[in-house]
């Protein structure tokens, strides 16, 4: 393709995008305040360039910088900390750890022994990469998890198609299995210090688990599945099945480093859970990202610092910043009044509706920062119903922002794959909507059928 028709391509693309934002704007101007329906004409702006891939995922992710301030939208000294919040420097660490990892092949170990357990064909694969990023997800961060099983995805075939899908499959399967344990994901702790805070009953650790693993067995027996229908045409025999060779010294010292951090991090838990005291995630990780550069400890020297995918941390920022205008403009609370006939329909209804207005607004905003949003907003529902009753709508809300597979700012493990620059974002929409779709039925059903049987 020439020069000349990529660049009349990406004309096109910014002018849809723009055509899209306007409509969005005029459409919400009827119905919320000018100011939130500029905020909404620009998040539509957004999204369409992130799907579109109108310009750099990272160029794109710093103009609400630019464009927030410019609208009367929110200071430029309220939207600038969003790009430096604690929790990006979580990424910063795993992004060390994992680009070590790849350089010192640590990974084609780490795969080996991964596939040995399961089918050698494709299908087995994904639910070798799928189930294994879920298990360990629920105990440990599924970021870190996600950055960690990443290089193993990616060194497992030079097929294009297999290794976009076998980054989907450990993506999609750290969001589905962070949501089995209370310290899975960030989520499940906002809902609980929530109820604990309103003096509402809490689950107890075992019985959260329990109430999950109906949701997160029956989404590990369908998305492989959903992952493995476009590739009928595709040969296993374009996947590596190498066997699990010794490991050499800087391995050796490597994987070390890395049963120490997995320790350190389910001790943290536990130490939280018991003494009520535990060191900050995000600086464990960190720390142990800085140690790769150590002499004689780490692999790594400044030069593979390139390496780092720093439009995912800008994609970050973008998402906090759309977070806090949502609070800043009153969007939020005024959406939650505009949602008020949740509480006159059916409960199933409300639970699928409820699940589907979560899942896809995470889409365009962290999930952390938007449960943050959705709880208070439907707790204020629960208040007309029974206690249990109520319990069970936060309880679907958490798990649907966990569960929006179709775009990366949508969530860290979706943003973290992304990272490797080969999966489209149209491509990752399209599997992640019937993903969405899938996650909203099993989740509702549950919620309805099970649930309420199990509280």
């Amino acid at each position: 393709m020439s020069s000349e028709k990529i660049l009349k391509e990406g004309y096109g693309k910014i002018i849809t995008a723009l055509i899209i934002g306007f409509v969005f704007y005029l459409l919400a101007d009827i119905v919320f305040t000018d100011v939130q329906a500029r905020l909404i004409g620009v998040v539509a702006l957004l999204v369409t360039m992130w799907t579109n891939e109108a310009l750099p995922l990272g160029v794109v992710s710093l103009m609400p910088i630019v464009l927030f301030p410019s609208i009367g939208v929110l200071d430029l000294s309220l939207v600038t900390p969003n790009y430096s919040k604690s929790i990006i420097f979580l990424f910063l660490g795993g992004f060390m750890l994992a680009i070590a990892i790849e350089k010192i092949k640590l990974h084609v170990y780490f795969s080996a022994k991964l596939l040995s357990f399961f089918p050698k064909s494709i299908l087995g694969i994904l639910y070798a990469l799928a189930i294994t990023s879920a298990l360990l997800s629920s105990i440990l961060s599924n970021t870190t998890i996600t950055l960690m099983l990443m290089p193993i995805s990616m060194s497992l075939t030079d097929n294009l198609n297999l290794k976009i899908r076998f980054l989907l499959a450990t993506a999609y399967g750290a969001s589905i299995g962070g949501i089995l344990t209370p310290i899975g994901t960030a989520p499940n702790m906002i809902l609980l210090g929530f109820l604990e805070e309103k003096h509402l009953p809490t689950l107890a650790f075992g019985e959260w688990v329990y109430m999950m693993l109906p949701v997160v067995g029956m989404m590990l027996l369908i998305i492989p599945w959903l992952l493995s229908l476009s590739l009928k045409g595709e040969s296993v025999e374009d996947v590596e099945h190498s066997e699990a060779e010794a490991l050499n010294g800087k391995q050796k010292r490597l994987y070390s480093i890395i049963v120490l951090l997995s320790l350190v991090l389910i001790g943290n838990t536990f130490a939280k859970e018991v003494y009520g005291y535990s060191l900050d995630e995000k600086m464990v990780l960190l720390g142990f990202g800085l140690l790769m550069f150590f002499p004689k400890v780490g692999f790594l020297t400044w030069d593979d610092s390139r390496k780092i995918p720093y439009e995912i941390i800008m994609l970050f920022g973008a998402g906090f910043s759309i977070a806090t205008a949502f609070s800043s403009t009153g969007l939020a609370s005024n959406i939650a009044t505009r949602l008020v006939f949740i509480s006159d329909i059916p409960l199933f209804w409300m639970f699928i509706v409820v699940a589907a207005f979560v899942a896809f607004s995470t889409e365009v905003t962290s999930n952390t920062a938007l449960t943050s949003i959705a709880i208070p907003i439907f707790y204020e529902f629960s208040k007309t119903m029974p206690p249990e009753q109520g319990i069970l709508l936060l309880m679907t809300a958490t798990v649907a922002a966990s569960y929006a597979f179709m775009l990366p700012i949508a969530t860290p493990p979706n943003a973290i794959v992304m990272s490797s620059r080969i999966i489209p974002i149209a491509e990752m929409a399209k599997v992640g909507f019937k993903a969405n779709l899938i996650a909203i039925t099993i989740l509702g059903f549950v919620a309805y059928f099970l649930w309420g049987a199990m509280l």
